[in-house]
């Protein structure tokens, strides 16, 4: 008898084989089993049943659509007077635009008006003087009475016929603008003045200052008579001329400050004179 026959062995035991195909049919059935109830499909399982619980409307909820309701009726209100703030706009627009235009018409009307009315005024007074100067240059008989004076002595004379119609004419000028080469009939320079005087009286003078000077017979200043020409200047170098009208008075087209004005001798005292006439 062996030595070891007494003690356990501590080996499992193996398991008998008829217990471990038992155990392999049994899972083989419930996977077959469980494939089969698979194949038959959801047809065969039980339905459902789930109720769902919905929300109640709270106090907070019927407070916040009650505001958005007022929010939207603000918005409404506010474009509404945005509009009829738009349209006064637009309308005072168009009332100002008219109103412009209106009163640009009225300002060019009152200018066209005074325009007129200072025309006409001009073509009258150009119309009386040229009345009066054919009645003095027809006449031709018209005497004046005028004493001749200077700085130096005085002489008294009467100017008629062509002297007295020269005189009538630069007198008839007097006030009219003075203007550099103007020949009139309403601006002059001095020998432009000058020579349309004498030319009524069918005398032909040179047409500048430095020739009327020497265009007749140079006579004292202590002898003047009406009808003389002044001159400023030397003779034959004159800048200015003018026409004595007697009384110690001349009449002349001085500068564009006094325009055509009779003046006594002393207000500007010539350096000479000649005698055309």
């Amino acid at each position: 008898m062996s030595l070891t026959a007494h003690i356990p062995s501590h080996r499992k035991p193996r398991r008998s084989a008829p217990k471990s195909a038992l155990r392999a049919g049994v899972a083989g059935g419930v996977l077959s089993t469980i494939a089969v109830a698979g194949a038959a499909g959801p047809a065969q399982a039980e339905p459902v049943t789930q109720t769902i619980e919905m929300p109640t409307l709270t106090s907070g909820l019927s407070t916040a659509v009650a505001a958005s309701a007022e929010a939207t009726q603000q918005v409404a209100l506010d474009l509404e007077t945005q509009a009829h703030e738009d349209a006064a706009a637009t309308s005072a627009a168009k009332a100002a635009t008219k109103a412009k235009a209106e009163a640009v018409r009225k300002a060019e009307a009152k200018k066209k008006a005074e325009a007129a009315a200072k025309a006409k005024a001009e073509a009258a007074l150009r119309a009386s003087r040229s009345e009066a100067r054919t009645t003095l240059s027809a006449s031709g008989s018209t005497t004046v009475a005028s004493s001749s004076s200077s700085t130096t002595g005085s002489s008294s004379s009467s100017a008629t016929g062509s002297a007295a119609s020269v005189i009538a004419f630069v007198k008839a000028q007097v006030g009219d603008a003075y203007v550099s080469g103007g020949t009139g009939p309403n601006s002059w320079d001095c020998s432009g003045l000058v020579q349309a005087a004498f030319r009524t009286v069918g005398v032909d003078l040179p047409r500048v200052s430095q020739a009327q000077s020497t265009a007749g017979t140079q006579v004292s200043l202590s002898n003047l008579q009406p009808g003389d020409i002044l001159y400023w200047g030397g003779a034959g170098s004159a800048y200015h001329v003018g026409v004595y009208v007697g009384g110690g008075q001349f009449v002349g087209a001085q500068n564009s400050s006094t325009g055509v004005v009779q003046r006594p001798l002393s207000y500007d005292p010539p350096s000479g004179a000649v005698r055309v006439l």
